[in-house]
């Protein structure tokens, strides 16, 4: 038996925890610290955190935020937002990050990957993909917040972002995000046959049976928002987490 690593997912913007529901209409839902803290009390495997913030593409990554984020985590924890530069991602290390994803900065700073591989190790390194399904077809990848299409196939892709040095894929399915009616089992499929790092599958997760079905297809890690901030049926927020590890 295997112990799976399941990460919560916190969204960010203007410094305030929100949720969104297919990448759209993000809802105040409280104060990130608080709720890392009450992670910490859960014994979370790892945290992710996304600053999805207007101005985040502009001035990049909110630093002094994200030193006090990391300065109450006592698991390891992943940022995600804004990253366009290495130093942004070497001070993001710096201030107490284990991980750094990657989406618009893919596609906007092509050598970015290598370069943040290179300096920090490939383990730190993970390529943000979201992606929809096409309606001719077949899964395509988009950046800026979902807004923009990225040209190429995805799994074509996801393999370059991969030999460039990201040690890890986010494959983040945004129509099933918020959803509750599980994980895209085909994609997760197809991509664990593609690519050789561990894939972290996001979207769509609402039971321990979803995160079972996404580890048997192929994902070696399991990522949920929703899930762990709301509590159904009426969505109240109430920041939960595994009662019991998840084995595979």
């Amino acid at each position: 038996m295997r112990r799976i690593r399941v990460i919560p997912v916190l969204l960010v913007s203007d410094g305030k925890m929100v949720k969104t529901e297919k990448f759209k209409a993000p809802k105040y839902v409280g104060d990130p610290i608080n709720a890392i803290r009450i992670f910490n009390e859960k014994g979370v495997d790892e945290l992710a955190v996304c600053d999805i913030s207007k101005n985040r593409k502009a001035q990049g990554p909110d630093m002094k935020l994200m030193e006090k984020l990391a300065s109450e985590a006592f698991m390891p924890m992943a940022y995600a937002g804004g990253i366009s530069t290495r130093q942004q991602g070497i001070d993001l290390i710096k201030s107490g990050f284990e991980k750094l994803a990657l989406s618009t900065g893919l596609i906007q700073s092509p050598n970015l990957v290598a370069e943040l591989s290179e300096q920090l190790g490939s383990q730190s390194v993970v390529a943000a993909v979201d992606y929809r399904q096409s309606m001719f077809g077949g899964a395509r990848q988009y950046v800026n917040s979902g807004t923009t299409k990225v040209k190429g196939d995805l799994f074509d892709l996801i393999s370059k972002w991969v030999n460039q040095g990201a040690g890890e894929v986010w494959l983040n399915s945004m129509e099933r995000e918020a959803s509750y009616e599980g994980y895209d089992i085909k994609t997760i499929k197809r991509a664990s046959e593609t690519i050789r790092v561990p894939i972290v599958c996001m979207g769509g997760a609402g039971s321990i049976t979803h995160m079972k079905e996404a580890i048997d297809a192929g994902a070696s890690a399991v990522a949920a928002g929703a899930m762990f901030i709301y509590q159904r049926p009426h969505n109240a927020v109430l920041i939960s987490y595994l009662k019991e590890p998840l084995d595979a």
